[in-house]
């Protein structure tokens, strides 16, 4: 039978019998889930291996990453192991700063210690000396007022005033302490009009020598004149004042104003 006459059978079976045509459906219809079966199969084989592939992929990962995580963590011991040395040696580093600290400590204490004592040894060796130099200074005092009165009579029978004894005298001893040049002398000068009778304008000195006071008029004198040469000479003066007699009030109140005004005093002696 040729080809074209199985086909044209076989079409005619499809047509007119019933069951021949069922048959033929159900035959194609399992060819078609049989092809799909296997199209089906070959993807799975495909996602297999696929899958396959990316779970090597993620095990060779995971490998990485824990071998890069055993890395790490050796790396992070490492590291603690060198803080925990460096910590070691800071600890020790500290305990012997701490003690070197306690050391310069207890030093500075001795050294603050003995500079107490030496400060306490100063101080009452300063407090001697002050108070020799105050008795050296009541004996100069003392000495001053009992050469002022001895020579005061003195200057009498020598035919000298007490003001012209007083300026030799205190010339003489001004040049010994280098307080006025060797070629200086105290004399009696005017400033603006104004009779001061110990006087020298290289150092500015203004001072007034009286046979006796019985108040205080005499140093206000001397304050008085000494602002003159004061705004004159536009510097301050030295003041001066030395007394041959003076009554026990007035030379209370004058000594007072003295130490106030920064007067040099010398009184030769004291009466009722």
């Amino acid at each position: 039978m040729e080809l074209s006459d199985l086909k044209a059978r076989i079409f005619s079976l499809l047509r007119e019998d019933e069951e021949f045509r069922y048959a033929v459906a159900g035959m194609l219809g399992l060819e078609e889930i049989l092809r799909r079966m296997d199209r089906h199969e070959a993807e799975l084989v495909k996602l297999r291996e696929d899958m396959m592939e990316g779970f090597k992929r993620h095990d060779e990962e995971i490998a990485r990453l824990r071998q890069d995580m055993i890395e790490g963590f050796r790396r992070h011991d490492e590291i603690l192991a060198m803080h925990a040395q460096e910590i070691a040696k800071l600890r020790q580093d500290m305990v012997a700063g701490f003690k070197r600290h306690d050391e310069e400590i207890a030093r500075l204490r001795e050294d603050f210690n003995r500079m107490l004592r030496v400060i306490g040894q100063i101080r009452r060796e300063q407090r001697r000396i002050r108070e020799g130099q105050s008795r050296l200074e009541k004996r100069v005092d003392s000495l001053e007022s009992a050469m002022i009165s001895g020579f005061g009579e003195m200057g009498r029978f020598a035919g000298l005033t007490f003001e012209e004894f007083v300026r030799k005298f205190l010339s003489a001893s001004l040049r010994r302490a280098s307080e006025i040049p060797m070629d200086a002398e105290l004399k009696k000068g005017f400033i603006d009009g104004e009779e001061v009778n110990i006087f020298l304008e290289d150092p500015l000195i203004v001072g007034e020598a009286t046979s006796y006071a019985e108040s205080a008029d005499e140093i206000m004198k001397v304050l008085r004149k000494a602002e003159v040469a004061r705004m004159k000479y536009s510097r301050e003066p030295r003041k001066i004042l030395v007394i041959l007699t003076a009554r026990s009030d007035a030379a209370r109140e004058i000594r007072r104003i003295a130490e106030e005004k920064d007067v040099e005093l010398i009184i030769g002696k004291i009466v009722d």
